[in-house]
């Protein structure tokens, strides 16, 4: 049973916040005054750290303020026409709202999971949901496509931070047996938002316009910060160690360097692969990779601990991340394409069908979360590759006279894999790292898996396009098999992790200081 609030000697901090306060009158006894706001959160926080439920109460809290930063990302990918023609631009510029966060997401997610780490994910979280709201606002009134652009990028950009501020936040309160489960359900919000802001917003879009979007995340993102500044625990800050600035710019110039790169180069609208610009992103993405490693093994602050790179655990699920988002996504891309112009679908009709992925990984996630706390993580990350797999090799099977019933089915087999495999990868990175660590640990998680997306997402749809003389739909089933070859690689990879073996514990949610996890191979 966790121990009650009542007892102040086990709440420095909040101690601390009374002695700051105390009022002194003439002829008085000095006497603990706290401002309404500050005494709200200790009674809340209190209430809720008393409930055996305490965990699962952050957790949900967390996946609220999930929800508010992601489900807007479907919503835009629908609403772009109409955006380039109210901003009298095109779509290749409006399509930026949606690419550019992605792009800047990948870059930044490292450094804001060291932040969380040594400043404390509450604090990171709580932040970077206020200026989520704020830079929503200022896209809500923008003037034209290059105002819109910069505040939608960078307040997605912040947003992304929430992701490793709240998974730091959930491995701490949950025990590493735990843990599995805890991330199926972020991964159930994280795939699920989008889909309910298709549900939702696609009316809202096209009886009111998009300007909606971003005005409905100002409140949503200000409800965030009351619930999750009233329940969320205080996490340590590491102030022993300094942010590692100079390793946070060879990183970002290298990753970004790679995804600006590969995200300009094809396409109608890019600039080519023989583009001088694309050409000196290819060339220099390995110079700054290579100088952050040369640079991180000299300092004792490191941006990503560089021991890390040896552990098993961290290393083969990062791998399986990249390739198992390599193909899902990839195809997530490709797919609506395939249906208009292969199986001749109406958008609608397209927008529909296409629900069935993230809907499948948005149940599928929770389920295999609790599996993998029973067979261990190993088991789940080979199964969902084999999911992946199967997807591909069924969609590249996909011809003009294919029926609903087998897209149908090839889209669950690729949400069933992602949703199998990612809380379980997630889970064995959180095991293999020390706490103090858990920020960065789930930064460089989301790098590698952005990463994934940017490189798998270009790849399968320039195969298609440099094959589309031979065919509709043999030109997608060669997209498809590049998937699926990048499926086979994430598979491999799973075999190499290790189960997590746990020590019994008596709480059932626990603590996450309960006992140290060991791996059996």
């Amino acid at each position: 049973m966790r121990e009650g609030p009542d007892d102040p000697s086990d709440r420095p901090d909040e101690v601390g916040d009374r002695r700051e306060l105390i009022v002194e009158a003439p002829g008085a006894d000095e006497v603990a005054v706290l401002p309404w706001p500050l005494l709200v959160r200790h009674r809340v926080r209190g209430r809720a750290e008393g409930s055996d439920r305490y965990p699962w109460l952050v957790l949900s809290a967390a996946l609220f303020g999930l929800f508010t930063v992601g489900f807007s990302i479907t919503v835009l990918s629908i609403a772009i026409e109409g955006i380039a023609r109210e901003m009298d631009s095109s779509r290749s510029v409006m399509i930026w709202v949606i690419t550019g966060p992605l792009l800047l997401g990948a870059i930044v997610t490292p450094s804001a999971g060291k932040l969380a780490d040594l400043f404390g994910a509450r604090t990171v979280y709580l932040y970077a949901m206020v200026l989520v709201g704020l830079f929503a606002g200022l896209a809500a009134m923008a003037w034209n496509p290059a105002s819109l652009i910069t505040f939608r990028v960078l307040g997605a950009a912040i947003g992304a931070a929430t992701g490793p501020a709240s998974i730091a936040i959930i491995n701490r309160l949950f025990p590493a047996e735990r843990r599995a489960q805890a991330l199926g359900y972020w991964s159930l919000v994280a795939a699920g938002g989008p889909v309910l802001g298709v549900v939702i917003g696609g009316p809202i879009v096209e009886h009111f316009g998009w300007r909606w979007i971003f005005i409905a995340q100002v409140p949503l993102c200000a409800l965030t910060v009351l619930i999750c500044s009233a329940i969320f625990p205080d996490t340590p800050r590491d102030d022993t160690v300094k942010f590692d600035l100079v390793g946070a710019l060879l990183l970002a110039l290298g990753v970004g360097g790679f995804v600006f790169a590969l995200n300009r180069a094809p396409g109608a609208g890019g600039l080519g692969w023989t583009s001088p610009i694309v050409i000196a992103g290819f060339l220099c993405a390995p110079v700054f990779i290579a100088a952050f490693a040369l640079y991180e093994r000299r300092i004792p602050n490191q941006l990503v601990p560089m021991r890390y790179l040896h552990e098993r655990n961290f290393v083969f699920p990062m791998i399986n991340q990249f390739f198992a988002n390599f193909a899902y996504m990839g195809g997530f891309f490709l797919t609506p394409f395939l249906l208009e112009q292969v199986l001749g679908y109406s958008e609608t009709k397209t927008g529909f069908m296409s629900v069935a992925r993230p809907l499948a990984f948005a149940i599928a996630g929770p389920l295999a979360g609790w599996l993998a706390t029973k067979v261990g993580e190993r088991v789940n990350g080979v199964a969902g590759g084999i999911f992946i797999l199967a997807s591909m090799l069924v969609f590249s099977t996909v011809t003009e006279t294919s029926g609903e019933l087998v897209v149908l089915f090839a889209l669950v087999l690729s949400g069933v894999g992602m949703g199998t495999t990612a809380p379980a990868m997630a889970a064995a990175i959180a095991n293999s790292v020390d706490d103090r660590d858990l920020g960065v640990a789930g930064g460089a998680q989301q790098m590698l898996s952005q990463i994934g997306v940017v490189v798998g997402t270009q790849v399968m749809v320039t195969v298609q396009q440099a094959t589309a003389a031979e065919g509709g739909a043999a030109s997608y089933s060669k997209g498809y098999l590049v998937g699926g070859l990048a499926a086979v690689c994430g598979l491999v990879a799973a075999t190499f992790v290790r189960r997590t073996v746990h020590a019994p514990a008596a709480d059932p949610v626990g603590r996450a200081d309960v006992r140290e996890p060991a791996v059996a191979g």
